[in-house]
Parts: structure tokens; sequence; C-alpha cells
């Protein structure tokens, strides 16, 4: 192969990107083969089409919003037991009849927590020393037993399907993990992995950086690339196969998530929306999170980033209810109609406006500033018709493990307390009391997601014991 295959470089000279052949002198054979199978590898004509909407789309202002109207958020305090138990059981109902699936974001690595292996993977201390996989692999066979518990006909109860999405970086690891620990109980055949995409990176005009001279530098997509893979992948035909109707959609990394919680499910199908959230209140005015705000008067809701917020609209203060008027903080808790996962999914791909995030890039040249091409997972709301939020307790369901220990928030020790704090609350309410060796404000016990997956059930087990703290509580 002496020179470079004409076409692909008059392809190459048609986008800009006809530099990728400038050390094919200095390459050997084999360097060169790998070069032309890296470039015919990609979809350059879409991939020039998102390099360039998303160029032109950076500096626009953002969009006139407003705070979300209170008939599209359900308050905690507003939620009677006599409607979440009814909301329970029209959610029980519906996953007993197998319409709904779950999406797990599961393509990142634990690098902030000082581990290559997938975030799920990790142990964040707890007694039974479970990783994040297993509490979520457990929670949906806790689902599954009280949803065939709820029906007559319980031979009939298909189980939830679990679709992974890994990226290149944690396919092959998040597979051995769950192959390794016999898929937590759960049926082979009912979890699919399945990968998010890649796009190059690219300098500030949009030219694809070299990571070494026979190889183009890329990075995921983004958790906003769950809508293309799903598409690309044909799981939005699979899971309309299996009688799926709705979609429950969570990142990895929240050690309290509640994994296809029929309460929510119920108030999904209750409010006929396209897209539902759960919310928490923002804890302070400069909280780092993304919150829900209303696009123009009467437009859809969708998630401003706290870096896109005014300083002074984020402390705004409501006069009569003393809060915050944008406090409904978007914690990737997501629930969508599988008809509304389709649309998003082209209608992302159509206008190809991809998030550019400046890093530093591995290159031929080193480690160099550039862009890479990310959607995020809230980009979907933007296109839903109807999006309702529901609020949950931060204590109950928010615990994010995004950094090391040591950090000032979001750490492995801050989510096992918060685990262990909230297992206690469910001990006392169901008889039991504690003995503690540490304050036990720092401690508490842990009890098993198979045995229970919100507190309930736990009388006949707890009632007038007595539990020595830290420790989990065996059945």
């Amino acid at each position: 192969m002496a020179s470079p295959p004409q076409a692909l470089l008059e392809k190459l000279k048609n986008y800009g990107q006809e530099h990728v052949f400038a050390l094919w002198d200095e390459l050997s054979e084999n360097e060169r083969h790998l070069l032309v199978e890296d470039i015919e590898s990609l979809d350059l004509p879409r991939i020039d089409r998102i390099i360039k909407c998303s160029l032109e789309s950076q500096g626009l202002p953002v969009p006139a919003f407003e705070t979300v109207a209170e008939d599209k958020v359900s308050r905690v305090e507003d939620r009677t037991p006599d409607e979440k138990e009814r909301l329970w059981k029209k959610g029980l109902k519906a996953i007993s009849e197998g319409k709904l699936a779950v999406v797990l974001l599961s393509g990142g690595q634990g690098t902030r927590l000082g581990s290559s292996d997938p975030k799920g993977c990790f142990d964040i201390g707890l007694p039974s020393e479970k990783s994040l996989f297993q509490l979520q692999a457990e929670r949906i066979l806790c689902i599954q037993r009280l949803a065939s518990q709820s029906t007559e006909d319980s031979s009939g109860v298909m189980p939830i399907h679990w679709y992974i999405m890994t990226s290149p970086f944690t396919d092959e690891a998040t597979r051995n993990y769950f192959e390794s620990h016999k898929y937590f109980g759960l049926e082979i055949n009912q979890v699919t992995f399945f990968q998010q995409g890649t796009l190059p990176c690219v300098s500030k005009d949009g030219k694809f950086i070299m990571e070494t001279p026979h190889k183009v530098a890329k990075a995921p997509d983004g958790n906003g690339g769950l809508y293309s893979a799903l598409k690309s992948s044909k799981l939005l035909e699979d899971m309309a196969m299996r009688g799926v109707k709705y979609v429950d959609c969570y990142g990895v990394d929240n050690a309290l998530v509640r994994v296809a919680d029929p309460t929510f499910l119920g108030y999904f199908i209750d409010k006929g929306a396209a897209a539902a959230a759960k919310v928490v209140r923002k804890a302070y005015p400069q909280e780092k999170v993304g919150v829900f705000v209303q696009q123009g008067r009467g437009g859809p809701l969708i998630v401003v980033e706290y870096s896109e917020m005014d300083p002074a609209m984020s402390s705004e203060i409501d006069q009569i209810t003393g809060q915050l008027h944008y406090c409904w903080s978007n914690v990737c808790l997501h629930m969508f109609t599988l008809d509304f996962l389709n649309q998003v999914a082209t209608g992302l791909e159509k206008d190809s406006i991809y998030h550019l995030a400046e890093k530093k890039i591995p290159s031929i040249n080193g480690f160099t500033m550039g862009l890479k091409l990310e959607q995020f997972i809230f980009d979907a709301f933007a296109y839903s018709p109807s999006t309702v939020l529901f609020e949950v307790s931060r204590e109950e369901e928010f615990a994010p493990v995004k950094n090391a220990n040591g950090a000032s928030h979001d750490t492995p020790d801050s989510a096992r307390l918060m685990l262990l704090r909230l297992h206690t609350r469910w001990v006392i309410a169901a008889g039991g009391s504690l003995t503690h060796s540490v304050p036990l404000n720092l401690t508490g016990v842990e009890i098993s997601p198979l045995h229970s997956y919100a507190g309930e059930n736990l009388e006949t087990i707890c009632q007038g014991k007595t539990f020595h703290a830290p420790s989990e509580i065996t059945f």
C-alpha cells in the first residue's frame, strides 16, 4: 500500500479531514492497514453533520425559561398513604404484565474512585460487601417477587428485562463481572448488554485529533448516546417484541436507586405522559446540579445545567413558599414510554447537536486540549410533548458515588452511611432497636434488597428484636 487509497483520500478531502494521512509515509505496512480500517469504520457523513451542527450551536443564548408549573410536579408531602398504595399496586400490575423494561447507564469507569473497573463493580464498604451492580440486581429480583405475589396467576409473570449500556472501555469487564457472579441470581436471558457509540475527538475548528499516527482519538458519545445505541442495535424493536410499554432508565452510580419502582411507574401511567423524571429539591442554591425548567411560556420541560444558569437566578427565592424558584434537581432517574424513545432517537439524530466538552485529549503531540462530542440523557426532554416530575426524598433515593473518599461530597463513605441510616429507620419503624459501638449517626444496619425493597415486610423479622450496628441483618 504505497499511497493512501485514492477514493478514501478524496472522501476525507470532502470533509476537510485529509490531514489524518499526513504521516502516511512514516507508517509501517501494518500501521497503514490499521489507519485505513480505522477511517473506513467511521460514518463520515454523519460525523461531519454532527461536528458542523454542534460547532454552529455553540455560543447561542440559552432559551428563555420559567419555573416549572405546580401541576407538573408530584410532591412528597402531597402523596397520602392511600395514594402511595394505589400507585404501588398500579405499577406492580404493569410489571406483572411484562410492560416495564429497565435500562442501566453503565459506560463509565470508576476513575475518580481510584479504580479502572466499571463503576458498577465498586464496593462502597457495606457490611455485605455488595457492589452497586449486585444491589441493583437484587432490587430487580425483589420487585419481580412482589409483582408475582400481587397477581393471582403468578405463572404468567415475565422477568423484568435489564438492558445494560456499556462503553468500549467497560463492556468486556462488565460482561465478565456478571458471568463470574452468576448474574446475581437473575436469569442470563433477562440481561442484555449493548455498547454506546464513540465519536472522534476534534480540535476547535472541527479537525479530527490523531491519538497515534494510525489511529483517530475517540471518546464515548455521552450517556445520551443511549438513544441512538438502542435504535442502531434494534433493542427498541426487541422491547416491543417483549410487550414492553414503559422504560425505566437510571445511572449506575446511585447506591439508593429504586430500580423498577412500582410507585413511580404507577404515577407515570396515571399521568399518561411521554416522559417523567424523579427529582429532589436542591440542597442549596450553588449545588452543582442541573435543574428542570419550563422552556418559554407553555414550552417543554428541559434541564438547564448549573453552569448555564445565572447565579442570581439560582438563588431566587419564592416569597410565598420560601423555596428556591428553580429547585427541582435532575438526578438521572427517568421513565419513558417506548413510543417516545423511538421518536426521540429519530429527533436527536436528525438535529445532530451535541454538547462540546473541552478536555485533554491523548494525541501524537502528547495531551492536547480538544473537544469531546457528547449527548446527555436529559436532552430527550426537549422532544417530549408531555413531561411530569415526581419528587422523592434525597435521604431515601439519592446517594451518588462519584468522588473518592476524602472529597467533600458524593463519596462511597457518604453513600454507605445514607444506606445504613435508611435501613436503620426501616428497622425502627418495624419495631426493632439497635445497639452500637460508635455514634448511631455514623453507623447503621444493612438489609438485603432480596428481603425488602422499600422497608416493607420487616415486622416479623424486626419486631421486638435488637440488632448491633454496623452489621447486615440476615434472614
